[in-house]
């Protein structure tokens, strides 16, 4: 009688029931942290991509020329990209300088969009894709009494 409660005894103790339970939660947090790391690397990524997309719209709204816009749009772009430590798997500018044809005395913009594939892959999190193209764009007002070129 007395081995048959023992036995009991030891069916019914918790003993390994601390290894199962981080065995199911373990990789369940784990995934969890990966998921806020992808989640912060994304929401980074977006904040400093519209900084691109500001500074490259900025720059080229202080230009005359479409030309001399669109080239310094683009430097402008990857400088402050590059500056913030932002490594695109693919990068595209495109910059509407229309507002550089409106005659001296009207207000025009200029408009740049800025679109970044950022790399996940790195992650190792399944169901997470392993780039995510992030695109901001910002306009910036030409002075309306600043002379335009040609």
């Amino acid at each position: 009688m007395r081995s048959v409660a023992r036995w009991a005894r030891t069916l019914r103790g918790d003993e390994g029931s601390a290894a199962i339970e981080a065995a199911v939660i373990l990789p369940s947090l784990i995934m969890f942290i990966c998921l806020a790391i992808a989640g912060g690397r994304i929401v980074t990524s977006g904040a400093k991509i519209d900084a691109a997309a500001e500074d490259a719209a900025r720059e080229a709204s202080i230009h005359r020329t479409a030309a001399a816009a669109q080239s310094a749009a683009h430097t402008a772009a990857a400088e402050s990209l590059n500056d913030q430590g932002i490594r695109c798997a693919s990068t595209s500018v495109n910059i509407n300088t229309g507002g550089l044809s409106v005659p001296v005395g009207q207000v025009g913009t200029v408009t740049v969009t800025v679109t970044c594939t950022v790399n996940l892959s790195d992650l190792l999190l399944p169901g997470v894709p392993g780039a995510k193209t992030l695109t901001s764009t910002a306009t910036s007002v030409v002075d309306q009494y600043r002379q335009r070129g040609d």
